[in-house]
């Protein structure tokens, strides 16, 4: 009863990804049914819970151990939204080296608000800080509208237009990473004022 993807995912995970989706019978989406995954969980919690087969046969323990694993993994990817993004973007060959490119307009907007948080380390100003702090949360609330039609959009989606959509949701992703980069050095910088 586990469920595996048949190609490699990234480096960086193993070989065979357990597919958690189908674990749960749910369908890959980046927006699940919070209530359905967590009825989900509980209920293989209950029905894999190693106490409850403590008298099986060694094999079968082994076998309700591995599954009990299989759920708390798959529970803890699929409730934590940056998690699950990073999952489903995986399982889709989407993190790998080289596949990571950014819009120019975005990286020069990060590039001058690196430059500014640089010069912040030599010349702290709570004026500059919070300016930064302003453009990042502009960025992010952009990039939150642009986004959610996709995210809420994609389960619904035939199979032919998800690769775009993967495309779409993999430069949010990327895009959300930097600029909490930023937010941490951000923080950084509070911190020492």
């Amino acid at each position: 009863m586990l469920f595996y993807l048949s190609r490699p995912v990234c480096a960086a995970l193993p070989r065979m990804q357990p597919d958690y989706f189908a674990f749960y019978d749910l369908p890959e989406s980046f927006l699940p049914d919070e209530k359905a995954l967590k009825a989900k969980y509980y209920a293989l919690s209950r029905q894999y819970h190693p106490d409850f087969h403590a008298t099986a046969a060694p094999e079968e323990q082994r076998r309700v151990l591995e599954l009990s694993t299989l759920n708390t993994n798959a529970y803890r990817t699929l409730s934590h939204f940056d998690l699950r993004l990073q999952y489903v973007l995986q399982r889709h060959d989407l993190l790998e080296e080289g596949k990571q490119e950014l819009p120019a307009d975005f990286l020069m907007e990060v590039m001058e608000l690196n430059e500014q948080l640089m010069e912040l380390e030599f010349e702290p100003d709570p004026t500059v800080a919070a300016q930064v702090q302003t453009e990042v949360e502009r960025l992010e609330n952009e990039l939150e509208a642009e986004a959610r039609p996709v995210l809420e959009g994609y389960a619904a989606l035939p199979a032919e237009q998800r690769p775009a959509a993967l495309l779409q949701v993999r430069t949010y992703y990327l895009k959300r990473r930097y600029l909490l980069r930023i937010r941490e050095s951000l923080a950084k910088f509070a911190t020492r004022s």
